[in-house]
């Protein structure tokens, strides 16, 4: 498993009024919601490195209205609604 480390400054937490814990929670799945985002690992990994369960990871992708679902054109998507 790899560490990647950022450093933070204190007043920052302080300012948020959260610990180290939950500011790492935060910027664990703020990765894991980009990554997913952009297209650069899959979903299974995504919310590996978020530290969740998929199911969670797809409610919280939907809170930040990041869909699940991805067609590469309006075809693809009627074919899809079609055969649903």
């Amino acid at each position: 498993m790899c560490v990647v480390s950022i450093k933070i400054p204190d007043e920052i937490l302080l300012d948020l009024h959260e610990d180290k814990l939950q500011f790492e929670k935060y910027a664990k799945q703020m990765i894991a919601m980009d990554l997913y985002k952009n297209k650069k690992i899959s979903l299974g990994y995504c919310a590996t490195i978020a530290e969740m369960p998929k199911e969670e990871f797809i409610v919280l992708l939907g809170k930040n209205d990041i869909s699940i679902f991805s067609f590469d054109s309006e075809d693809e998507f009627s074919e899809e609604v079609l055969n649903a």
